[in-house]
């Protein structure tokens, strides 16, 4: 498998990751199963919060893997904080996995339960200088995670992402993303999982406070459809449906989630 080129087929997908990307073996990768009894509910965590710029929002592209909206990062316009975290951390982009159906997709399963999809909102730790600096650190990156489920009321929130995909169907594809607020994508609760972890994606590295919201957000089955009908291929290529762009729960090997609800 040449080095530019994972994927989530059999022959670059997350099973072999690891011949390119060593740490994708490592102790901390994510996502993770999470069991609620074993999990710790910690009173001194504090609630998260988000003082997001809509002004920051810059464009949205197909990679080829996911769906990505991008933000201006450049000062700390759009920066979230609190919770496990210790100062602010700058918002960079959001994605989503999905999977092939309604009933899988999400990265990360709770109590053995998989969502459609699972939204991540990526923050990095200016302290560090910069992004690439931050992802060799174990402090540098803070990931919110959104589960989606299918339901029959979804919530306006997605819409305005979903809106834009006809303009990015097939792989790089790039359109102006102007005037979001992503803080519209947060459920109701507050309530969240934190522990430390990695990001779900070559090169895997271990620099993630990961705030996984216990609340899901509901979408449509046509807005799950939607997600769908995006291609893997460029423009001229034959349409490869980008679906199951998910990888598998990692092993938790001793780590501790801990709770900030009972």
């Amino acid at each position: 498998m040449a080095h530019s080129v994972w994927g989530y087929d059999s022959d670059n997908g997350p099973e072999r990751w690891h011949e390119n990307y060593p740490m994708a073996k490592g102790d901390n990768q994510s996502p993770i199963e999470i069991n609620s009894k074993d999990v710790r509910y910690d009173a001194c965590l504090s609630p998260w919060h988000a003082s997001y710029d809509p002004g920051a929002a810059k464009t949205i592209l197909n990679n080829g893997r996911t769906c990505r909206v991008v933000f201006d990062d450049t000062f700390d316009r759009s920066v979230l904080r609190g919770g496990p975290l210790l100062g602010a951390y700058r918002l960079r982009q959001l994605h989503l996995h999905w999977g092939s159906s309604d009933d899988h997709g999400s990265e990360h399963v709770i109590d053995g339960v998989k969502y459609a999809a699972e939204l991540h909102m990526v923050h990095w730790n200016p302290k560090h200088g910069n992004f690439a600096g931050a992802l060799k650190q174990s402090d540098g990156v803070a990931v919110v995670g959104i589960f989606l489920k299918v339901g029959k009321t979804p919530k306006p929130e997605m819409k305005r992402i979903l809106e834009e995909i006809d303009n990015i169907k097939t792989k790089g594809k790039e359109a102006p993303f102007q005037h979001f607020d992503p803080s519209i994508l947060f459920p109701k609760s507050r309530d969240y999982w934190t522990y430390h972890g990695s990001f779900t994606t070559p090169p895997c590295e271990e620099c993630i406070t990961w705030i996984l919201l216990r609340e899901p957000i509901e979408v449509s089955a046509d807005q799950m459809a939607r997600l769908r009908s995006l291609s893997k291929n460029g423009e001229n290529e034959p349409v490869n449906p980008l679906v199951d762009n998910w990888r598998p729960p990692q092993p938790v090997k001793g780590r501790i989630v801990r709770a900030s609800f009972k």
